[in-house]
């Protein structure tokens, strides 16, 4: 795990590598989304990867390993003890045939250490490891390290990775940068490596590991393309080009930013095009530099020497006056054109970490033969791509840029796979709608069937307890008449019939008005013994009769529907043998138990019919099938006819 103190104030763009391959599966939907529009709206005002091409110092490779477990280290002497806030490690830059560009070379685990001393061991700065994942990348690593001093340096790495075309291990970097605020106290300091000079060729060295040439052109993404000052010569004397700064100041670094080659390819022009092959800058206070002072030199000795931005550094000196003088200016090899050039995208002149040149004007001691490619260009902060960046600030920018197009992926994967699974439940929840609506579409045909099932057994209980009831009491009506006819020569008899007649009429009358629910009529039924026997008492006063009655306490448990349904049963078998069995008398069974009752009423009459259709009366079956019980008919020991029914008291009658 990387131990880097997070640097904070200084840009917000920087990103923990780590945060997406960790987190992103504890945010929510919203949150995901809210993260890719985030990284979107970071990445668009940060600088973009624009790769360098043509001919250039590569960088450092170290010696060549068997084994990834090997030691290589890499140290640089900034020659006194400064405060230091980031350290910049440039990869070199390998065009993979099947992954296209990546680092070759990069150390796999390394720590860096500073140190105050020339001697001494030194302080463990940041420390990385595999499970860091900086691999893969093109991007330089920024590694913050504010309030360090250090007088030195060291890259030290203990496991490397397989350079690209043999894969044998091996370090390999483009550049070393080491910030104080914006000034790179490593350019052109000594360095030293474990493997010393394990250089492979002309391109590959240790001194380009501090010589500010990097693999990328300044892309910043953000502001105006500029077209950068050029101009043929046409003068004896050295060319010139003076500036003043306007008072007197300390300068102490030059940036020489070379004219944009167009992006044709293959380039029409070589990567030095227009940069003068020897430079002296002179300083002066005087305006026509009669106590110049020089305060740096430059020369091109070869194609590595030079690169996009000639950063040249130099004590620092006071002076209002600065002069480029190129005593040997870019000869090109066409004589179709001038043969003489010099040109640059910018000059920047720095005093204490401030580009002091910004919008002063430039002069020269030549004519200028590019009206388009004026002097005001050499000033004006930007180059073909737009704005110039402190070298600090736009490696950090390329940094954060690696974090977030890392991470986005990442959370794009993730936002897959929750849409996918949001997508699955949709689909799910879908069937489940279809299923609910064909349940609620089945639950009301259910339904409907059910009501329709329960007015037909209304209307059935209806029809059979107006049919049992009513029909009970006119032939009780009937056969009282019946009686009072033959007992007209007997008036006390007869006025008692005509009193029983007028009783059976109300009681019609009280279950007519409460046919639909009979048990709510007052007086028509009280207990289901004493009811049984008052009906005996109306419908077969005449008739011989015996009752026997085996677990009356159990009758008491049983619901009044059921009481009313079994008392109705009753009466229809009393007057079906009062119509039809001319019996002489008949008997009444009826006990019943904690689960089970039976009821059995036999008689002497005729008998049963031969027909089966007759054997149990349609009456008989419907009220036993209202109540769910169950009932035969037969013959009764005495010849006559025989009704059992049979009832589960526990399951359907007993009261809850």
């Amino acid at each position: 795990m990387c131990r880097v103190l997070l640097l904070t104030g200084l840009l917000p763009f920087l990103v923990a590598a780590e945060f997406a391959a960790g987190s992103v599966a504890e945010l929510s939907l919203a949150q995901l989304e809210d993260r890719v529009e985030e990284i979107d709206a970071r990445l668009e005002p940060l600088a973009s990867y624009s790769l360098r091409t043509g001919v250039g110092s590569v960088g450092f490779r170290s010696g060549i390993h068997d084994r990834a477990a090997t030691e290589e280290w890499i140290q640089i002497d900034l020659e006194e003890a400064v405060a230091i806030d980031h350290v910049v490690l440039v990869p070199a830059i390998w065009r993979d045939t099947k992954t296209g560009f990546r680092a070759d070379g990069f150390p796999l685990e390394f720590r860096i250490i500073a140190g105050t001393e020339a001697e001494e061991d030194g302080t463990v700065v940041a420390a990385f490891g595999r499970e860091d994942r900086l691999l893969p990348r093109i991007a330089p690593l920024v590694v913050p390290c504010t309030g360090t001093v250090a007088r030195w340096i060291r890259v030290e790495a203990t496991v490397l990775s397989p350079r690209a075309w043999d894969g044998r291990f091996g370090l390999q970097l483009s550049e070393i940068f080491v910030f104080r605020g914006r000034e790179n106290v490593a350019l052109n300091r000594p360095v030293d490596t474990w493997t010393g000079d394990a250089s492979e060729g002309g391109a590959r060295d240790k001194r380009f590991l501090v010589d500010g040439f990097i693999p990328y052109l300044m892309d910043a993404a953000r502001g105006e393309q500029s077209v950068a000052f050029l101009s043929g010569l046409d003068v004896d004397a050295p060319p010139t080009l003076t500036i003043d700064l306007g008072s007197n100041q300390p300068v102490d670094r030059l940036h020489l930013h070379a004219v944009d080659i167009s992006d044709t390819i293959p380039q029409a022009e070589p990567a030095d095009f227009a940069m003068p092959h020897h430079l002296v800058v002179e300083g002066a206070q005087q305006p026509d530099f009669s106590d110049a002072f020089e305060l740096v030199e430059y020369r091109r000795e070869s194609p590595y020497d030079t690169g996009p931005i000639v950063m040249l550094r130099f004590p620092e000196t006071e002076c209002r006056f600065v002069r480029l003088v190129a005593l040997a200016p870019y000869e090109r090899n066409d004589p179709a054109r001038n043969s003489s050039l010099i040109g640059f995208a910018e000059v920047e002149i720095f005093g204490r970490g401030r580009n002091l040149a910004r919008g002063k004007p430039f002069a020269t001691n030549f004519p200028l033969d590019r009206p388009r490619r004026g002097l005001t260009a050499l000033t004006d902060g930007r180059n073909l791509y737009g704005d110039i960046l402190p070298i600090r600030d736009w490696l950090i920018e390329l940094a954060a840029r690696h974090d977030l197009e890392a991470e986005r992926p990442i959370v794009h994967a993730e936002l897959g796979r929750r849409y996918a699974r949001q997508k699955a439940n949709l689909v799910r929840l879908g069937w489940l709608a279809a299923l609910l609506a064909v349940g609620i579409v089945v639950t009301a045909l259910i339904a409907r069937l059910l009501q329709m099932r329960q007015v037909a057994r209304i209307r059935e209980r209806l029809a059979a307890d107006l049919h049992d009831e009513l029909g009970t009491n006119m032939h009780t009506i009937g056969l009282l008449s019946d009686l009072a006819q033959e007992a007209r020569d007997a008036p006390a008899e007869l006025e008692v019939l005509h009193w029983r007649i007028r009783s059976e009429t109300e009681r019609s009358g009280i279950a007519v008005r409460h046919c639909a629910n009979m048990l709510g009529a007052n007086g028509l039924y009280t207990n289901l013994v004493n009811d049984m026997h008052r009906a005996v008492r109306r419908i077969m006063a005449r008739l011989d009769h015996e009752m026997r009655i085996e677990g009356e306490e159990h009758l008491s448990q049983l619901k009044p529907r059921t009481q009313f349904d079994l008392l109705l049963f009753y009466k229809e078998c009393l007057v079906n043998i009062s119509r039809h069995s001319d019996a002489t008398e008949f008997m009444t069974d009826l006990w019943a138990t904690e689960r089970d009752l039976s009821l059995t009423v036999s008689d002497n009459g005729t008998g049963m019919t031969d027909s089966p259709e007759y054997q149990i009366p349609p009456s008989l079956q419907r009220r036993a099938r209202l109540f769910s019980a169950r009932v035969r008919a037969g013959k009764s020991p005495d010849g006559g006819t025989q009704i059992e029914l049979n009832l589960r008291t526990r399951r359907w009658g007993v009261r809850k």
